[in-house]
């Protein structure tokens, strides 16, 4: 026989002993999870802490939120609060010029003698 026949040969050999060896399938047989259950579990783990976190963030600037807001409130109470100051501090000093105390004497009946005017030098 030549060569050619040989290979020819061999290869029908191959494929009748690889079909003898085949196993039987078993109508029975349970289909495995692509995913373990331990997989599930892990997976479930992370899916809850991945929540935590997210609640936890939002709870989180929620509260800045909050605080940012009592600060502005605060600084412009603080704005007001210097406007009045402000604005007081240029009343006492209109109020208290010479002239106007002067005034003031002199409608209360009080009278303006030169002898008795000391002057005080800072």
């Amino acid at each position: 026989m030549s060569n050619l026949a040989r290979k020819y040969e061999q290869q029908n050999v191959e494929k009748s002993y690889q079909s003898v060896q085949a196993k039987p399938k078993r109508l029975n047989e349970e289909r495995r999870s692509v995913v373990t259950p331990g997989e599930k579990i892990l997976v479930a783990v992370f899916a809850m802490v991945f929540c935590i976190l997210a609640v936890q963030i939002v709870s989180t600037q929620a509260a800045i939120y909050d605080v940012n807001k009592e600060v502005q409130h605060v600084e412009t109470t603080i704005e007001k609060q210097e406007k009045a100051n402000t604005d007081l501090k240029l009343q006492v000093s209109e109020l208290s010029t010479y002239e106007r105390i002067l005034e003031k004497a002199k409608e209360l009946g009080l009278n303006l003698k030169e002898k008795n005017v000391k002057v005080v030098e800072q």
